[in-house]
């Protein structure tokens, strides 16, 4: 089972700005009032290092000190809120944990997501708030496939609403139109190769992408429901995507995949900032 960590952090929030606002609307008023009375009883206390001022900080720490909960509440409340909203409304940070997305994804990479980019939505609920733009060909998407619906993953999309997807042997083709490909190396040489190239879909830059001879092709032809969008790995051969599990609801989609910052494969090795860029 997966941690909703967006469920913890806006729980967490929410509480935290409840206590500090019960504590502001009934009982802090309750002690400044007792500060003030216990002022009266201490003539002086104003004066620093005074027997008076070190009777007065005992008695006010006794009868009218702030609870550790709501100081502690008070404390981290604006910071948690600006993470929630950084989080929710702008970016996101996520790890790459397969190798589906290779060559533009590392196993270890650490990532950017554009929250807003796709329009805004509240955390938790999905529900989208803000109508900004859609996704386009060629974009990487983060999301929930509809398989394991509180599960994050990334690829990329190959087909927005109304298109003709199919795939021939291992040819991809966009409403009857081949898509453009350029190989760029084989590795290894021999029997057994994985081919590297560039994908051009239609209206795009243009992307890298990978085959692997050993693995037979999944021939395929669907149109893309409205409001859903087909998405497939780049590591073409090696990647559960839309051909398994179907097509990505509109309101399953998390953000665009912008930039990678740095990589880490695993925890006891030395981070690397090498691979840091924008993601084509």
């Amino acid at each position: 089972m997966s941690v909703d960590f967006p469920l913890i952090l806006v729980t967490v929030v929410l509480g935290s700005g409840a206590i500090w606002l019960l504590d502001s609307l009934l009982l802090a008023r309750g002690r400044a009032d007792k500060r003030a009375e216990l002022a009266a009883q201490f003539p002086g206390w104003e004066e620093s290092n005074s027997s008076a001022a070190k009777a007065f900080a005992d008695a006010c720490h006794r009868e009218a000190s702030e609870p550790a909960v709501v100081e502690y509440a008070r404390s981290f409340f604006p910071v948690l809120a600006f993470v929630l909203v950084l989080r929710s409304f702008l970016y996101e940070p996520f790890q790459i944990p397969s190798s589906s997305m290779v060559p533009t994804l590392e196993v270890g990479d650490y990532i950017l997501v554009d929250k807003f980019s796709y329009g805004l939505r509240l955390p938790v609920t999905r529900t989208k708030i803000m109508d900004i733009g859609a996704p386009e060909r060629g974009d990487v998407m983060v999301f929930f496939p509809p398989h394991q619906n509180d599960t994050y993953y990334i690829k990329r999309v190959i087909g927005i609403p109304g298109d003709k997807i199919s795939y021939r042997n291992k040819k991809l083709m966009v409403n009857d139109q081949p898509v453009r490909q350029e190989w760029l190396a084989e590795i290894p040489s021999g029997r057994y190769t994985v081919k590297m190239g560039r994908e051009l879909l239609p209206g795009s830059d243009g992307h890298l992408m990978q085959t692997d001879n050993r693995r037979g092709a999944r021939n395929f032809s669907v149109v893309v429901k409205p409001g859903h969008y087909f998405m497939m790995g780049d590591n073409r051969d090696n990647s559960s995507d839309s051909r398994v599990w179907g097509q990505v609801p509109e309101r399953d989609i998390v953000g665009k995949a912008v930039a990678i910052w740095m990589h880490w494969e695993e925890y006891l090795s030395v981070p690397s900032f090498d691979r840091a860029g924008a993601i084509d």
